[in-house]
């Protein structure tokens, strides 16, 4: 999965140059009145030109078929400042500019759910695979994979990006001095205080804490990480939404780790290892996780397993944060790499990257089970999902 990154990323490395001034604005997808606008981010070696939007009918879970938002190359990851007016993508390539680094791209949101696009600045890095924005809106942080760093992007009120005022390189260290470790950002979300930035690294096995300053400056945590099993490949980060927990699914391993988080010193302390396969299936070439979240209401967790084409389902002890499993339930097509609930927690929409399409799922307020509503639509190469409050369609 790593090499197979990092072939895309070389190989769209030439075509990002101005994708900004390509594409136009879509209408928002039919559906109910009002509802979630989605927003699909997407690999574009294949079908895709760029960023989808659909409208999801929160009663209902009706989603409607994607459309074309804005052109873009590469647009795998997505995030949405907090007053809803833009949205964010990471261009995930290995060369912006004429530089070795990738591309954040900001777009302002139109009142049909088109994207126009604002501008885009350097990731620093090559090959961003993930973005998010901090509480206050004023700074967009990227993790680059294929460089193995981080940055941290000053988000104007317009919501144009600014060069970065802060960037991290992570270390080359340890194992055969033939075959060192290398660093692959693979995450990077704030803690609910806005005062913590965690960092996935899959190539070092670590999960890294910065303080993110009012500044937009990332200081070392004292301690500076938490250290995953050796070879595991932490790949993705989930928060509990009282900010007291913290889940670490391992791409490589496929296995979910959850930790206590202390608030106050931004601490992780390990409490629980398990499986995200079911019992008795083992890691098999070709299988790798993808993607976690935790349920809004903080009961349930989800991951996906690509290869196995499933989604897992976990209990959260609302009194110590570890996890139960559930269940395992298929996507109903290949590789699921990321998927997305939306507000209410109604409904799962999973991401089927090597099939091109979403299928939508409900989700049970009691058991947090998925039950499959037979709905897919198609969209190429799905990565990402993003939600926004969607204004009434037009009669």
């Amino acid at each position: 999965m790593k090499d197979d990154r990092l072939a895309v990323v070389c190989a769209l490395s030439g075509l990002l140059a101005m994708p900004l001034a390509a594409g136009g604005v879509a209408r928002a997808a039919s559906g109910a009145p009002g509802g979630l606008l989605v927003y699909l981010g997407t690999y574009t070696q294949g079908k895709s030109k760029g960023i989808y939007v659909s409208r999801l009918d929160p009663v209902k879970g009706t989603l409607g078929v994607p459309v074309l938002a804005a052109e873009s190359v590469n647009p795998s990851f997505l995030a949405v400042h907090p007053s809803g007016k833009y949205l964010f993508a990471v261009n995930e390539v290995a060369s912006f500019e004429g530089a070795p680094a990738g591309a954040a791209t900001a777009f302002a949101i139109d009142a049909s759910g088109g994207l126009r696009p604002l501008n885009q600045s350097s990731t620093r890095g090559t090959g961003p695979c993930y973005v998010a924005v901090d509480r206050t809106g004023r700074h967009l942080l990227v993790a680059n994979y294929g460089g193995g760093s981080v940055a941290v992007l000053p988000v104007a009120a317009d919501g144009k990006l600014g060069p970065a005022s802060a960037f991290v390189q992570h270390p080359t260290e340890g194992g055969d001095p033939q075959k060192p470790n290398r660093p692959h950002a693979h995450s990077i979300d704030m803690d609910a205080t806005n005062r913590y930035a965690l960092v996935a690294d899959l190539g070092l096995d670590r999960v890294y804490v910065y303080r993110l300053t009012p500044e937009g400056q990332l200081a070392a945590n004292d301690p500076p990480f938490a250290r995953l099993e050796a070879g595991a490949g932490p790949r993705h980060v989930a928060l509990h939404p009282s900010g007291a927990y913290a889940y670490v699914l391992n791409e490589t391993h496929m296995t979910v780790d959850a930790f206590a988080f202390d608030k106050a010193r931004g601490a992780l302390d390990h409490r629980q290892k398990l499986s995200a396969l079911p019992a008795g299936v083992a890691v098999a070439p070709g299988f790798s996780g993808a993607e976690i979240l935790v349920h809004p209401s903080g009961r349930f967790l989800y991951s996906s397993n690509r290869g196995h084409d499933t989604l897992a389902v976990f209990a959260i002890d609302k009194d110590k944060g570890t996890l139960t499993l559930v269940e395992h339930v298929p996507t109903g097509g290949q590789t699921p790499r990321g998927f997305g609930i939306d507000p209410s927690g109604r409904w799962l929409l999973a991401g089927n990257q090597r099939s091109d399409t979403v299928s939508v799922f409900r989700i049970d307020p009691s058991t947090g089970r998925l039950a499959d509503t037979a709905q897919s639509v198609e969209v190429g190469a799905p990565v990402s999902f993003a939600f926004v409050a969607a204004p009434p369609a037009a009669p």
